[in-house]
């Protein structure tokens, strides 16, 4: 049985492309550069702010100084406009509910900065109690590397075999590999189910109410 669950943020609890590629663009735009479509976003984030960031600029231009100007541009214009269009999918709330039900705890390993991921967390998810709700720090590796998920595991005090991970993309999957524990890809995220088959998802589902199946 699973009596932990941690959760991606984007992607799998939350659509927040949109908002994503509009802030992105926003830097983009201001700086002169040519901006992208929002379908395009899917492959651009993943692996956090600045990797994204980088990702969207012209290859020629990603110095450190651009890059720097860019990721303020982007952070100022977010922090205003996460929930533009950012909305849970389907079956989520009615998921975290059923856990909670349940006395499954719920936590959340994200590559957003740690305040949009907290502020986020707060605004859409404001009756979940979190054991732990763990975004991108200075000095803190993203994932895949499983800092960020050993840093749950220390709060809750569960053992890793009755640890769940669940992700919508091949970073997601590799973070729960490099942890060692058990993954679930999600297909209604960001990335194909290509994807999570080629990083090794040890399952995958594709409606949030099949993870109920997972903690019997």
């Amino acid at each position: 049985m699973k009596k932990l669950i941690i959760f991606d943020l984007d992607g799998t609890l939350l659509n927040t492309i949109e908002d994503l590629g509009h802030a992105a663009n926003y830097a983009l735009e201001k700086n002169g550069f040519p901006t992208h479509t929002i379908a395009s976003y899917r492959f651009f984030v993943g692996n956090g702010v600045k990797k994204l960031i980088t990702r969207v600029l012209p290859e020629e231009h990603r110095t450190d100084d651009t890059i720097s100007q860019l990721l303020k541009d982007f952070r100022s214009y977010y922090d205003e406009h996460y929930c533009d269009y950012t909305k849970p999918y389907n079956g989520i709330d009615d998921l975290l509910a059923d856990l909670t039900a349940q006395g499954v705890r719920i936590a959340v390993a994200s590559n957003k900065y740690q305040s949009a991921t907290e502020t986020i967390i707060s605004h859409f998810f404001p009756d979940v109690d979190f054991v732990a709700v763990e975004g991108q720090r200075e000095g803190v590796n993203v994932k895949p590397d499983p800092s960020i998920v050993f840093a749950i595991l220390a709060k809750a005090k569960v053992p890793k075999a009755q640890v769940l991970y669940v992700g919508d993309s091949g970073v997601d999957m590799e973070t729960a590999r490099r942890a060692c524990i058990d993954s679930v890809g999600v297909t209604w995220g960001f990335r194909p189910e290509k994807e999570l088959v080629e990083y090794h998802a040890n399952n995958i589902i594709h409606n949030p109410l099949d993870i109920l199946n997972f903690i019997l």
